[in-house]
């Protein structure tokens, strides 16, 4: 039997931001929710599933190829609330920011070209930036009265250069998701 890699393809923060977010764990600690570790923290571009070898090879060899053509780039996050917004009960904790153009065509120029090769599921909605910092215990929040859930809604202003994009894999244990970078491609 073939081994099987869960790929997605994120961009990675520096430390320090990764820091900041993880602290938000803390200040909410009393949502029912798992928190990501701090290694865990990065923002997905594409989820492309379960991929073979040749078809994680291929996965590289393509997001290289179209990586190449990018500068970096900043992305400002500006917003940590419950998500995805007006869903209830909500599914995540998460951070927010705004559309940002260079980020949504790169998204569908990978997209794009990753799809003549590899069978994935395209998503056609329009890329609004953001990280999961919590997935939302479910059945733990709906036995607390809706006036006792704790409210999440916090401006920040947080940006970052996106000077990377990475193509990694998801390996799933019983203490939680560990991802590894599998390339690193760096922009202009």
């Amino acid at each position: 039997m073939n081994k099987r890699h869960r790929i997605f393809i994120a961009i990675n923060l520096p430390n320090d931001q990764k820091k900041y977010l993880a602290g938000f764990e803390k200040k909410w600690a009393d949502v029912p929710a798992k928190w990501t570790t701090l290694d865990n923290i990065h923002m997905t571009l594409l989820f492309l599933g379960d991929l073979t070898d040749v078809e994680l090879g291929q996965v590289c060899q393509i997001s290289k190829e179209v990586l190449e053509k990018y500068n970096s780039f900043h992305i400002n996050l500006s917003k940590v609330a419950y998500g995805p917004e007006g869903k209830i009960p909500p599914r995540y904790i998460w951070v927010g920011g705004e559309q940002i153009k260079e980020l949504s065509v790169l998204k569908k120029d990978l997209q794009d070209a990753l799809s003549e090769k590899i069978n994935f599921i395209l998503d056609h909605k329009a890329f609004s930036p953001h990280i999961t910092l919590a997935r939302i215990k479910e059945w733990e929040w709906r036995v607390i009265e809706p006036d006792q859930r704790p409210e999440v809604n916090e401006h920040i202003e947080m940006m970052f250069t996106v000077e990377s994009i990475e193509v990694m894999e998801s390996e799933l244990t019983r203490q939680g998701p560990r991802y590894t970078v599998i390339e690193s491609y760096q922009l202009k």
